[in-house]
């Protein structure tokens, strides 16, 4: 029988496991964990839930649809993808041959080893302007990091806070910094607060004042897989058509893995996508094998 291997358990991944398992071929889901889904404490931008709903909640209700399709899931850390007869996933618990693969590794968010950034999640230390930025409305907020992805975040926040402070810790801010946007170079000692995110601590002693703390010190992930497979990149994400197909044959990317903006709405869509073109490369394969 036909079969798929998708790697990744959040939105991308799920929704893909869903799409090829209702077309009646065999899907296996191998996943490390949620991903970024289960920093997300409270997500009220997504379609159907009007209280709000959990990332945790989000990935066990997805893990519990996938299940229910028939779906093999396997939590497992995946090592490689080599080619042989055909692709096969090799993890940490066995080999699993695939007719067609599913990557929707999701990008790594870089957490700064910094005191109070695990200890404040979802109480103000935030990793998605997009997603949190509303819940500080009018207040005084901050993203840490230097790069384009912190500026993108700073940018996202700044019709919403108050204030918008880039803090970047000790490296050059960027430069043509959009007006609103203070920067403030000094290297950040810790984020403090009891119940929420109260303000930073630099190591000069000095003290900001702020509600919330946004995360956005690079994407990293897809890059590294990319290079061991031979899959084309662009940019930080993984290059696919819009059929969300990489440049290697049989191999789809969905979800954050394959580039910005990391939306739960936008990783379940191009999950569909994913799966839907890997039914239909798996179906012209087997066609073409009949005939042959």
């Amino acid at each position: 029988m036909a079969n798929a291997v998708i790697i990744g358990g959040g939105p991308a991944g799920i929704s893909a496991a869903v799409y090829i398992a209702r077309a009646g071929i065999e899907a296996t889901l191998l996943y490390r964990d949620g991903g970024a889904l289960l920093k997300a404490h409270d997500i009220r931008n997504y379609y159907g839930f009007p209280d709000g709903v959990s990332g945790e909640q989000l990935h066990e209700l997805g893990l519990r649809q996938a299940r229910a399709l028939g779906v093999n899931v396997i939590k497992d850390e995946v090592q490689s993808i080599d080619f042989e007869d055909t692709l096969v996933v090799k993890s940490s618990s066995g080999t699993f041959p695939a007719d067609a693969v599913v990557l929707a590794t999701g990008a790594v968010r870089k957490a700064p080893s910094l005191p109070g950034v695990r200890e404040l999640e979802g109480r103000g230390v935030s990793y998605c302007a997009v997603c949190d930025g509303a819940f500080f409305r009018g207040k005084r907020v901050a993203v840490l990091g230097s790069g384009d992805f912190a500026l993108h975040e700073a940018k996202e926040l700044l019709p919403l806070a108050s204030k918008v402070t880039l803090l970047t810790s000790g490296l050059p801010a960027p430069e043509n910094l959009p007006g609103g946007i203070a920067a403030d170079t000094r290297k950040v000692e810790r984020i403090e607060g009891e119940e929420s995110v109260a303000g930073v601590r630099f190591v000069d002693g000095e003290r900001l004042e702020l509600e919330a703390v946004f995360i956005a010190q690079g994407v990293a992930g897809a890059a590294d897989f990319a290079r061991r497979t031979g899959i084309l990149m662009d940019g930080a994400g993984i290059a696919t058509d819009r059929d969300m197909a990489t440049n290697v044959p049989g191999l789809f990317a969905a979800g954050d893995c394959a580039g910005a903006p990391y939306q739960v709405a936008k990783a379940v869509e191009e999950g569909r996508r994913a799966g839907t073109a890997a039914v239909a490369y798996i179906r012209a394969n087997t066609a073409q094998k009949t005939e042959a």
